[in-house]
């Protein structure tokens, strides 16, 4: 963020990261972001990313921790943030969460996002 800011002369406390799941998995990407940066080897716990809806999914029977597609992140000013059918999704390094908490990613939903919350829905940097 620090860097798009001055990039772009922006105020460092008016920007936040987009979070764009795409289609594609780490075999399918050859080259880095012109800005931003791929993410890859997240695991979703309590439900799934749907490929074809573009958002979160009910998990599937016997299927844990699915992995994400590569995310796409980039820093963006606040008010060109969606806001409208988003899930904040909080992303931990282990299932243990409260002291492993990293981040808090904002990702599609057609469905409303307090599904997600009781569900108890969560990005995992190791499973």
């Amino acid at each position: 963020m620090q860097q798009t800011a001055r990039k772009n002369e922006w105020p460092l406390d008016k920007m936040c990261l987009s979070c764009d799941v795409t289609k594609k998995f780490k075999e399918d990407i050859s080259a880095p972001p012109r800005e931003g940066a791929y993410v890859n080897g997240l695991y979703m716990e309590g439900a799934r990313w749907d490929i074809n809806i573009g958002s979160i999914a009910s998990s599937q029977l016997k299927e844990l921790f699915p992995q994400m597609p590569v995310i796409f992140i980039k820093a963006i000013t606040q008010d060109k943030q969606e806001t409208k059918n988003i899930y904040e999704c909080p992303v931990y390094k282990t299932r243990d969460r409260g002291p492993t908490y990293v981040w808090t990613f904002n990702l599609k939903s057609k469905e409303n996002p307090a599904k997600w919350t009781l569900g108890g829905v969560c990005l995992l940097l190791q499973v």
